[in-house]
């Protein structure tokens, strides 16, 4: 069993969170477009077989290997369930629903960790963070506007319900990570939860497959490209930052930088498709940024 008894610092904390936030709001985009070629589970699965050929050998590398008792594989299969839980329901989902309305859901993300982090692990009292939570919710709301919430898909309530029980997933993995994170390096958790989903998924195949089908000669260099970013970036990296920056701030904290993600797929969409921000844009990234230092600032002084 290996022990990590050094916490890291805010900052690093604080930059880790930014990264993974950033990171998978590029993955929105990333994962809309591996859906063309591939079914959900075909992502899932490429994506958590691509991570594991980079997180393996970057474990062993940095960390030398170990082993793990009986006890601990159980809690790896647990906090896998979030992963599986997570994956699968935002792909599912976002067969369903346009990528403007997901962002918005996405945006209620730190809510539901905060809530479910506060009532579960008591870390920090929920009347400290509830108006930051709700500030940087509504930038979310005004950066999306309008065409975000009314969204495209053939089936919007059924795609919302899925993103938001993904949420929900991620959530409780989030909290379950915080209590094994004296233990064992985020390097360590992400590997071991994400080959405990792996393990439910590949059956899966049999049952919702596309490219298994219709060959690796369908696949796009599109396809191709999207699915080799959400394997590294999003999964093999982004989770590893992100459980990082749980590590040193707490589940609560933490769940609000969730808010960052709709704030980078707007930042991608100006870059990549060449797409305008205005100032309502604008106005949002400020309302999602002041939420950001309110849950910050007022866990800072019920801690002091």
């Amino acid at each position: 069993m290996n022990t990590f008894s050094a916490k890291p610092s805010a900052i690093s904390a604080y930059g880790a969170l930014t990264t993974a936030a950033m990171v998978w709001g590029g993955s929105v985009v990333a994962q809309k477009v591996a859906l063309g070629p591939f079914s959900p589970v075909e992502t899932s699965v490429f994506r958590g077989l691509g991570a594991l050929a980079v997180l393996i050998p970057l474990w062993i590398w940095i960390e030398g290997g170990g082993k793990f008792s009986k006890n601990e594989w159980g809690t790896f299969f647990l906090l896998g369930l979030g992963v599986l839980g997570n994956h699968l329901l935002v792909l599912f989902g976002l067969q369903f629903i346009g990528a403007g309305s997901a962002g918005v859901i996405i945006g209620a993300s730190p809510a539901i960790t905060a809530f479910l982090s506060s009532l579960i692990l008591k870390d920090v009292p929920f009347r400290v963070i509830w108006l930051g939570c709700v500030v940087s919710f509504i930038g979310v709301v005004v950066v999306t506007g309008q065409s975000g919430m009314a969204g495209v898909g053939s089936n919007p309530l059924l795609g919302g319900v899925l993103v938001f029980l993904a949420l929900v997933s991620w959530a409780l993995y989030t909290i379950g990570c915080r209590r094994i994170m004296d233990r064992f390096s985020p390097l360590t958790v992400t590997w071991t939860t994400l080959m405990m989903s792996l393990l439910f998924e590949i059956p899966l195949l049999a049952m919702n497959h596309k490219m298994l089908v219709a060959g690796l000669d369908t696949v796009p260099l599109s396809g191709w490209m999207a699915l080799v970013y959400v394997m590294v970036f999003a999964t093999a990296l982004g989770q590893q930052a992100w459980l990082y920056g749980v590590d040193g701030v707490g589940p609560s904290r933490a769940g609000i930088f969730g808010n960052l993600v709709p704030v980078s797929a707007l930042f991608f969409s100006f870059v990549i498709l060449g797409e305008t921000v205005g100032v309502r844009e604008i106005a949002g990234v400020g309302l999602i940024l002041l939420g950001v230092w309110l849950v910050n600032q007022r866990a800072k002084i019920i801690r002091t």
